[in-house]
Order: C-alpha cells, then structure tokens, then sequence
C-alpha cells in the first residue's frame, strides 16, 4: 500500500532532502506534492488529499499548526519536522504525535513512518490534531494527554491526574474520580513530559501539587495528597518540590 504524501518546509533544500530520503529508505511514501509556506500548503493539501503531510513547524506567513487549523476538516497524518524546541516539542508528546529533528535522522525518519503506516492500516480512531490544537489554546493544567494502555489509548486530562507511580515498564497514573491506569510508558516518560504543576518527588513518584494537602519533615519528608495517600519525598528531590512551592 502506498501512502500518498505531502511536504511543507520553507527551505528547497530541506524538501529535496526529505524527499530523496523517502524514496530511498521509505518507498511506501509517494510525494505527490511539496509546498513552501502556509499559503501553497492548506490549497494543495484540500485539494491533493493526502494520506500524510511532513510539516515543518516554523514557516513565513505562519507556522505548521496554522495550517492544522485551516485544514481541519481533512483527514490526514501528519510528522512534523522541527529544530528543537521546549514548547513545541511537550505540545506534541502531549498529544502522541509524530516528530522529527532537525537535522533528520534516517532511523527517526523510518520509525515516523512505519507508526504512520501502522496507524492508517488500523485505521486508528485517533485526532491527534484536534487534540493538539486544542492543547495549544489553553493553560498546561487544562491540556489532554494520550495514554497508551494494553487495550488502546486513553485521553486524560492533566487536571484530573493525582499521581503516577513507577510499575516497572509500565506507569499507574492515578485520577481524581478514584480509578487508576496502567501506561505503556516508563515513570522517566512522564518526567520529562508534565511540567508544572506536576514535581517528581521520588525516584518511583510524580505528583500534581494541586493535590497535596500537606508537607511533613518527619521520618525523612513526605507529602499527603488530597486522596489521604502518603509519599515520601526522597533527598534529591526535596529542592525541586520546595521549589514549586516557593511563589
């Protein structure tokens, strides 16, 4: 099956680059169309229909969700292309989408597209889009996150997570309604993932500090959540949790 594909970068070069690259390492890739700006790209997406679009995050006359924007209503995958950046980068985590880093790395650029490929055979009822537009508008406390479970996927959002626990390969994130999900993904994942309000407080505990009722020195430091659990708060991570709590 080939996957019919879309380029938008502002730089020539990168697009020939890019393009040599799928023809040589990704032949299931057809392009079947390249665009430099936000102005070739939303026309020549609604009008090609592709089934993926590479889309570089900064470009004149706007950037790469800006032309998410003005193509919600096409159905399509999309990898975006981007030099690095915090913001961006949490954005796109948070809503599980496919990225890849200046400069490309042909492994990177293999697995982007072999997720894509799986996900469009599956069919994956999945908006990723939607999610991460949706992500951009509002405060870091009121974004979704897509968590991957042993059964799909659930979208959760931040404000609702009490907790995450280390479970060996996997992840327990506990929520506000009381139930708990077991992630597909390592403690480490979410560390680098949520930002504030959530604090690592031991090697196996992350915690939304919206929920901690309380703080106590003894027996070596620990904090009571809201859900009267207690956590301890390991001497390496002291300084991080005092730190949220210092404005």
């Amino acid at each position: 099956m080939k996957v019919k594909a879309v380029i938008v970068d502002d730089e020539l070069i990168a697009r020939e680059v890019l393009e040599n690259y799928l023809k040589k390492y990704c032949p299931v890739v057809e392009v079947i169309g390249q665009a430099q700006h936000i102005k070739e790209a939303v026309p020549l997406i609604k009008s090609l229909q592709p089934q993926l679009v590479f889309l570089d995050v900064e470009m004149p006359y706007g950037n790469a969700f800006d032309v998410l924007e003005a193509c919600q209503d096409q159905q399509f995958e999309t990898v975006f292309i981007t030099a690095y950046s915090e913001y961006s980068l949490r954005a796109l985590n948070m809503s599980a989408a496919y990225y890849i880093l200046k400069p490309i790395d042909i492994t990177e650029l293999i697995s982007a597209v072999n997720k894509v490929q799986l996900s469009i055979l599956k069919s994956e009822d999945l908006n990723r889009t939607k999610i991460l537009l949706e992500n951009l508008k509002v405060q870091p406390e009121k974004q979704q996150i897509i968590l991957p479970t042993l059964q799909g996927f659930d979208v959760i959002k931040t404000e609702n997570i009490i907790k995450l626990q280390a479970n060996g390969n996997f992840t327990d994130v506990y929520l506000a309604d009381g139930s708990c999900k077991m992630i597909c993904k390592f403690l480490k994942h979410f560390d680098e993932l949520l930002g504030s309000p959530f604090v690592r407080v031991h090697r196996s505990f992350i915690v939304n500090t919206r929920f901690i009722k309380s703080y106590s020195k003894s027996a070596g430091g620990f904090v009571t959540l809201q859900d009267g659990s207690e956590i301890e708060v390991s001497a390496t991570h002291k300084e991080q949790l005092m730190k949220a709590f210092a404005g």
